[in-house]
């Protein structure tokens, strides 16, 4: 594989871990409570830390 089509799926990647981390933070504020709340909470910040890097070794790439 050429290295631009590694970067497009490394974003893409990245792009999905962002839509991950939406559909947790949102399940974790409005729909969920006590402990399941927290879990899902933490997990949609793990995943936009890793959305993060993703997308940082694209641009840097």
């Amino acid at each position: 594989m050429s290295p631009g089509m590694v970067k497009m799926w490394i974003s893409i990647a990245g792009i999905g871990l962002m839509f991950l981390a939406m559909i947790t933070i949102y399940l974790s504020r409005f729909k969920l409570k006590g402990v399941f709340k927290i879990l899902t909470a933490i997990l949609a910040y793990v995943f936009l830390i890793g959305a993060g890097f993703t997308l940082l070794i694209v641009f840097l790439a």
